[in-house]
């Protein structure tokens, strides 16, 4: 397309069944899904070879996120690093069940396993009472005594963890052990990646009885075990995350503000009251891609107490 664009660009969510899902994406956000299935997670911004978020609506309106970025990425995305696909990865996730004591790998050790880069950032848009995060560790360890307490089943006991509530913020690079407790419901946003090594599940089994598929081994060569007792994102500050991968802002949204200067690009998620930019009205639980060539640029509240989040690349030069 090309030249200056008239409307921030919409997504057709992409809704992933897994066995730890729930139906908060249903009762919070309104979202149709199909009745009866249990869904974990929601790919709301993804370039990957088996998933595709496509354009709902527009002049654009059934072009891939890849296609966009392959044949338009200066209108839209603006200055941001070479890539050979999108680089980010945006999901909501949904644990009615807490998940699989996980790691992602760090780029030195994806590369000799296999598997690709992750880091990510969780934001709780919604927690029950009680909910908790498990990251890293409790107390220094080795990776022998780690492994020895994975096979007796007693390895929970080495896990750190914390206690969440609505609004709660928490970096997570690549390398750190990780779970998402039950009831939570989170904004991720993540290097574009699907490498996941499952260490542990907990002791539990199927309705066979048998466990979960495990990636024990190289989930230890990634496991940083100097992370000890990781903390929540402490700030009073729009800025919630500043890295070279992605920074992330929250934005309390009482008047009307430029969303990101003309040549940037810029997710916005709404997390409460409702918002508009151009023509595009976002209620919670949506996004919008503001492309960096977008005419006009600011997001405006149509409620009170309208909160976003605010996802970009920062500019690398």
């Amino acid at each position: 397309m090309g030249g200056y664009y008239p409307s921030p660009l919409t997504f057709e969510p992409l809704f992933q069944k897994r066995i730890w899902g729930g139906r908060k994406l249903a009762d919070l956000y309104g979202k149709k899904l199909l009745p009866g299935v249990a869904i974990g997670e929601s790919w709301e911004i993804v370039d990957r070879p088996e998933a595709q978020s496509v354009v709902r609506y527009g002049p654009l309106r059934g072009k891939t996120l890849h296609e966009l970025w392959m044949q338009d990425r200066q209108s839209i995305f603006g200055d941001v690093p070479d890539a050979t696909r999108f680089p980010l990865l945006v999901k909501i996730l949904d644990a009615r069940e807490k998940l699989s004591l996980q790691v992602h790998p760090p780029e030195r050790v994806a590369a000799k396993l296999g598997g690709e880069p992750k880091t990510e950032f969780w934001y709780v848009a919604a927690a029950d009472p009680g909910a908790e995060l498990f990251v890293g560790l409790r107390e220094a360890t080795t990776r022998a005594k780690f492994e020895e307490a994975l096979h007796s089943g007693t390895v929970a006991q080495y896990v750190h963890r914390i206690r969440v509530r609505t609004g709660d913020a928490m970096f997570l690079p690549a390398g750190r052990l990780h779970a998402v407790g039950e009831g939570n419901l989170l904004v991720e946003i993540q290097q574009n990646s699907d490498t996941t090594y499952r260490v542990f599940d907990w002791n539990r089994v199927d309705d066979q009885g048998r466990p979960r598929q495990l990636h024990i081994d190289p989930a230890l060569q990634c496991i940083d075990f100097n992370d000890i007792r990781p903390q929540l994102v402490q700030t009073e500050a729009e800025v919630l995350l500043h890295h070279d991968l992605f920074e992330i802002q929250k934005w309390n949204l009482d008047s009307p503000r430029e969303i990101a200067p003309w040549g940037q690009f810029a997710i916005v998620y709404c997390l409460s009251g409702k918002l508009r930019c151009a023509d595009v009205e976002l209620g919670p639980g949506e996004f919008c891609l503001i492309p960096a060539r977008l005419e006009y640029r600011r997001v405006e509240p149509v409620k009170k107490a309208t909160s976003l989040l605010r996802i970009t690349i920062p500019n690398q030069t």
